[in-house]
């Protein structure tokens, strides 16, 4: 074993920083924090939707452009063309994306929930949003390729925008009456998808190629990568902080209320995220997929995109609908859960892939130091 991969199986706590190494804490301080504001401050929820445009909420908007700014600012986007020429790891990722995902979901929502058709098919949803947003920041705490996840996400959005409707059509009344299940009808409107990609992917995207492009003109790499993004990094997880306030105080007196329900819907998710997760990781492994692309892989295909589920179960089936609960209990679960995974794939990384020379070094490797590259 080299010298970079010893230290790399390290443990992972010592190689990360403060805020990273307890990042998990923070973020169940977050959740109580935003569950107790929903519950005991009237009328915060309906204040903090009422502000919107285009049909997305202000302060959430402003929350994840905060947190993906930063982390969008990191990618080196002229190594982007090794990444869109790598057919093996489009193709995995389209169909661990667009295909197992959504009909695992599907299967899982109606295992757990087939008596309660409002939050099965709110499940549902969510396993159609792919996620755009909070992957960037478990693929870079987990030292992924951030130029992989960056074209993924790209992907993911264009699809996003072309095919959530025709999905949401077939499974939720195509694909169940031709199983002699309970269909659903649902309206979502493109024009909101098309907002939604836009904002919380679009304007940090752009931000942050401006940022790199400008920023290495005028000072050069070495002072963008080791005095300018260590200075902005930490933003990421505030701005990550922010939204998960906000995002449960918006629904914290219906997650408190309904606890049971909460359970239930707990249960399929937990299973979608820990099971996509590692059958992605496995299977981009298998087909020659190093640690960081394998990584990119495995987080692009597990994480969703709540923001997009909360926003179309809203707009189609109302605020206080068990449709919209179901797309916030959705990171109530995601959330705890992927960060577990960024400590699982950094403890597993040296073990199930042995020498690769992608895999996160250590602090004191001059190559790619890890704390002047997290947030």
């Amino acid at each position: 074993m080299s010298t970079t991969t010893a230290r790399a199986v390290a443990p992972v706590a010592k190689k990360m920083s403060f805020l990273d190494r307890y990042l998990a804490a923070w973020i169940l301080v977050a959740m109580a924090a935003g569950l107790l504001l929903g519950r005991f401050v009237p009328g915060l929820d309906a204040a903090l939707d009422s502000v919107k445009i285009g049909g997305i909420s202000v302060p959430i908007a402003i929350g994840l452009l905060v947190m993906m700014y930063p982390v969008l600012a990191k990618v080196r986007y002229d190594e982007t063309h090794r990444v869109t020429g790598d057919r093996k790891l489009l193709t995995l990722s389209l169909i661990l994306n667009w295909i197992l995902g959504p009909a695992f979901m599907f299967a899982l929502a109606w295992i757990f929930l087939p008596d309660l058709p409002e939050f099965r098919t709110g499940l549902i949803i969510v396993g159609l949003a792919r996620c755009i947003a909070m992957v960037f920041i478990w693929n870079d705490l987990a030292c992924g390729d951030r130029e992989a996840a960056a074209v993924l996400v790209a992907i993911n959005s264009v699809f996003q925008v072309v095919a959530f409707g025709a999905l949401g059509w077939f499974y939720l009344q195509l694909l169940p009456s031709w199983l002699g299940l309970e269909t659903t009808s649902a309206q979502f409107s493109v024009w909101s998808i098309v907002i939604s990609v836009l904002v919380f992917l679009g304007i940090p995207l752009l931000a942050g190629f401006l940022t790199r492009v400008l920023g290495e003109r005028a000072k050069g790499r070495h002072w963008y990568e080791e005095t300018f993004l260590p200075r902005i990094g930490p933003w990421a997880l505030y701005g990550l902080l922010f939204t998960i306030v906000l995002l449960f105080a918006m629904q914290g007196e219906a997650i408190t209320s309904q606890p049971l329900d909460v359970a239930r819907m707990a249960a399929p998710l937990l299973l979608y995220f820990v099971l996509m997760f590692f059958f992605s990781w496995f299977v981009s492994k298998a087909v020659g997929l190093n640690y960081a692309k394998s990584t990119s892989v495995a987080f692009t295909a597990s994480g969703n995109n709540f923001e997009l589920a909360i926003a179309v179960s809203i707009g189609t089936f109302g605020i206080a609908s068990g449709q919209a609960l179901a797309g916030v209990v959705g990171p109530l679960i995601e959330v705890p859960v992927l960060i577990g995974l960024v400590y699982v794939a950094l403890w597993a990384g040296p073990k199930l892939f042995p020498g690769d020379p992608t895999l996160p070094p250590s602090r004191t490797d001059p190559a790619r130091n890890t704390e002047g590259a997290r947030p």
